[in-house]
């Protein structure tokens, strides 16, 4: 990793940051991301609903657009 590379891990139910130590301890209720450093080809697109903050599956995102945000990281 580069020095403006990092992961931070987020709560799969509330879209909120949590520690290392939360997403050790409840993995399936995390989700950690890849942030930083330079622009490669291996992204991967994820899903928040717009009004709770909350990870969405993809099929969910295609049917509520309008309420869906789509993030790559």
């Amino acid at each position: 990793m580069t020095a403006n590379e990092h992961e931070v891990n987020r709560s799969a139910r509330s879209g909120r940051f949590v520690k290392e130590s939360t997403a050790e301890r409840d993995p399936s209720g995390t989700v950690t991301e890849h942030v930083g450093g330079d622009k490669r080809d291996d992204k991967q697109d994820v899903h928040r609903s717009a009004s709770t903050g909350r990870f969405v599956t993809g099929t969910t995102a295609e049917l509520h657009s309008s309420s869906t945000e789509t993030q790559r990281v």
